[in-house]
């Protein structure tokens, strides 16, 4: 089995093992304990600090040891947003952040705070003018990941923190993607990330606050982590997790190079290998391992059923996965096709071999995925000069089927009115324009879902 999936997660490094398991006779007590045992703890959660600091490029005191990621996330924005309270209750985050970051957004949004959303090109990449254009004199905080974890965009963390820095606003950074390939540059104020992204064991998050920031840990807390992360702290998971970050950093420069090297072939090859692809995100700022490209005519779920039993472990960001009913927010905000999206992340050490057999299997995979799902005969009626789709009720892709079947009717010049209930198409038949060269002319409200219009050019 290949496992292609390593934005979700990544395997166990095998140093991380051994840090857990060497760990587990002495990191056991109450490391706020002066007996022997309790200073034996101490000093592994000390070293641990001291060398997660040194990778991320901060004072050891500066550094939180959290239950997860998504909770570092959610201390540290609601610790920034409180400490700054007497300047204002705005929020700034982009339109393609993690889930938890968003989260967070909308709980600060719910208590009365206000948020503003930067949107994002079609590679998925911020400008950061328009974070420099978000900045009022209320803004408390701002955020922005420093790698996009479904189309592994880096983001312009250097420049929006400069523009940040000038106005006094800190900015936290989601380091989660990033962190095991290097230290995110920049002025920052606040990072975290997950130990379970870059080989480590799940259950250990980062959490970064330099000095000088004003936080305010929010909820009970206790004398444990600087009183940020209360609880007793899990400390041959923390170990581990430490020594497989400065296992992977140390092999992160030749492996980012091989990662590359094989993600680009997957970018390159799979558009001449499958008709009607689009490759998403970024084509030169982005991760080593991450590649993105969305199907035409193709459902999602069953895409990823065929691929895994084809040996191939991968996921999507498609509305029509079992998990989600509506598209990526991510793919939503950067206005791509979003049906039969396919997110492609090596993890280090992948096999040349398996990347060259997920290629060999890719068309016939998704020629089959299109045959099985076929196109139901689309009920049409002419409408003065329109012709009329009606794909109501019809989930993704087969409204944007029934508008290619159409299509070589219509004359050029004339329009196509697609009725659909189906949110994704909303991205997905605007993406089909782009596409085929067509003219999407715009949406219309209808007396169910939405009228998509689809002019002929070509």
């Amino acid at each position: 089995m290949a496992y292609f999936d390593a934005a979700s997660a990544v395997p166990l490094h095998p140093v991380a093992r051994q840090g857990l398991l060497a760990s587990l006779d002495d990191g056991w007590a109450d490391p706020a304990r002066l007996y022997r045992e309790g200073r034996k703890a101490r000093i592994l959660v000390d070293a641990a600090r001291e060398a997660a600091a040194e990778a991320v490029g901060c004072r050891a005191d500066e550094v939180v040891f959290t239950s997860s990621g998504t909770r570092a996330v959610h201390t540290g924005v609601a610790g920034a947003l409180a400490g700054r309270r007497r300047v204002g209750r705005h929020l700034i985050v982009s339109a393609v952040e993690h889930s938890s970051v968003l989260h967070s957004a909308d709980a600060h949004e719910a208590d009365g705070g206000t948020v503003t959303q930067v949107g994002v090109g079609r590679a998925g990449l911020v400008e950061p003018g328009a974070y420099a254009g978000a900045l009022r004199e209320d803004t408390a905080l701002a955020c922005l990941q420093s790698a996009n974890h479904e189309v592994g965009t880096v983001q312009p963390v250097a420049a929006v923190a400069e523009v940040c820095r000038a106005a006094g606003v800190p900015l936290l950074v989601d380091a989660a993607q990033s962190l095991g390939w290097g230290p995110v540059e920049g002025e920052w104020s606040l990072l975290t990330a997950s130990a379970h992204k870059w080989g480590g064991p799940a259950g250990v998050g980062l959490l970064v606050v330099r000095k000088g920031v004003r936080f305010a840990a929010q909820g009970p807390s206790d004398e444990r982590e600087s009183g940020r992360a209360p609880g007793f702290e899990n400390i041959p998971a923390i170990v581990a997790a430490v020594a497989s970050l400065r296992a992977v950093r140390a092999e992160a420069a030749q492996e980012a190079l091989r990662l590359r090297e094989l993600t680009e072939r997957i970018r390159s090859r799979v558009p001449e290998l499958v008709p009607d692809v689009e490759v998403v995100g970024e084509p030169g700022r982005r991760l080593p391992g991450i590649v993105t490209f969305s199907c035409l005519y193709v459902d999602g779920e069953a895409l990823l059923h065929e691929l895994d039993r084809e040996g191939f472990s991968v996921s999507s960001g498609s509305s029509c996965t079992s998990s989600t009913l509506t598209p990526s927010h991510v793919l939503r905000a950067m206005g791509v096709l979003s049906e039969g999206n396919v997110r492609v992340s090596l993890p280090p050490g992948t096999a040349e071999a398996d990347v060259e057999r997920f290629l060999d299997i890719l068309p016939g995979t998704v020629a089959a995925v299109r045959e099985k799902l076929g196109a139901p005969a689309p009920a049409t009626a002419v409408r003065e000069d329109v012709l009329v789709v009606d794909s109501l009720g019809k989930r993704c892709p087969i409204p944007v089927i029934e508008l290619a079947k159409v299509f070589p009717t219509v004359p050029l010049g004339g329009l196509v009115r697609v009725l659909s209930d189906d949110e994704a198409a909303r991205l997905d038949i605007p993406a089909w324009c782009e596409m085929r060269g067509q003219e999407y002319v715009g949406e219309e409200k209808a007396e169910r879902g939405c009228a998509y219009l689809v002019r002929r050019l070509t």
